[in-house]
């Protein structure tokens, strides 16, 4: 009897930390990769993911605000931004001066569709995807476009199965992204005309960023761009590839690698959740192995950083062992 109760009450105190405190202990995490050519200055890349935001969680709306003070040169957004259409201003308000940076971002499946109340042993199954979820035609439920005007409001590349470019001082960055494959979304895009290319040049959707990341504004983006619609990226300025999905499938990790990604970013995972100390990951609700549900690790030899999300379901709005983050990659040049 005494067992008994000791494990329900331990049960009641991470039911209490993961609802109440773990999952309002915000934090950034931090990684270097020297994968830049020699002689090319360091680039600091934000990434975040899965902040699943609602309109009154102060927090976390807070935490966004303060992402800016990082100063990245480049945002990657994977995902799964709101749980509710009353949410697209309030997160547009709170990231307003990243967008204003360079950046670009893949939509995931709550991007789309409102969230409801999930059994939550379903993320054991080998597929835990109600069935329908995958339906190519189901319409959205959330203002799909009001979002994606608010993310490119400034410029930010929608890297919905397609390419695009930016330049950073010194450096040419070439995107490729698709649709959430967890909802099946995904088509690869075809090829560059010519590899390192910049594939959307020629209709003026490159974008360029001072030494120190600031983004111009519309007015300057637009005059910088006109100025090179019609110009080829100078052909000494060096490339860096990157794939960026919401859900990290293998078949779309393997995708990016055959196509020569160098670097790419996922969220979707929310770095397992519930995480167990000494065990990590209980699932990915994916294919990915569990032991890369969360941070920085390699595919076939690649980087790949899988975000751990800055929230949850609000109808299972818990984490434990594993506080939502953000992400700042800071890429330095190979060693001579």
């Amino acid at each position: 009897m005494a067992l008994a109760g000791a494990g329900a009450a331990a049960a009641a105190a991470a039911h209490v930390w993961s609802r109440y405190v773990e999952i309002h202990r915000f934090t950034v995490r931090e990684h270097e990769l020297r994968i830049l050519p020699p002689g090319t200055r360091p680039v600091r890349i934000l990434h975040f993911s899965d902040a699943h935001l609602m309109p009154d969680q102060a927090r976390k709306i807070a935490f966004l605000r303060h992402l800016e003070t990082l100063k990245p040169h480049l945002v990657i957004d994977t995902g799964d931004n709101i749980a509710s259409a009353a949410s697209i201003p309030v997160l547009a308000d709170a990231i307003d001066p990243l967008l204003r940076r360079p950046g670009a971002f893949a939509m995931g499946s709550n991007d789309m569709f409102a969230p409801h109340r999930k059994n939550p042993l379903r993320y054991f199954l080998r597929d835990p995807r109600p069935e329908g979820f995958t339906k190519r035609h189901r319409e959205p439920d959330l203002p799909l476009g009001s979002l994606r005007s608010a993310l490119t409001s400034h410029g930010w590349k929608d890297l919905t199965n397609t390419r695009a470019s930016l330049r950073l001082t010194g450096l040419q960055v070439d995107l490729v992204g698709v649709d959430d494959p967890h909802l099946e979304r995904d088509q690869f895009p075809a090829p560059d005309a010519a590899r390192g290319a910049a594939p959307d040049a020629a209709r003026g959707a490159t974008g360029e960023a001072g030494a120190d990341g600031t983004g111009r504004t519309p007015a300057a983006e637009a005059a910088a761009t006109s100025t090179r619609a019609d110009e080829a990226p100078a052909a000494d300025v060096p490339h860096l590839r990157i794939g960026v999905a919401h859900a990290p499938y293998q078949r779309v990790l393997d995708a990016f690698v055959d196509d020569g990604a160098q670097l790419i970013f996922a969220g979707h995972t929310h770095g397992g959740q519930l995480r167990m100390p000494g065990v990590g990951a209980l699932v990915t609700n994916c294919d990915l192995p569990r032991a890369q549900a969360r941070g920085l690790s390699t595919w076939r030899g690649v980087p790949l950083n899988v975000s751990g999300g800055l929230g949850a379901n609000p109808y299972s709005n818990f984490r434990f062992a594993n506080p939502p983050e953000a992400t700042l990659l800071t890429l330095r040049p190979q060693r001579r």
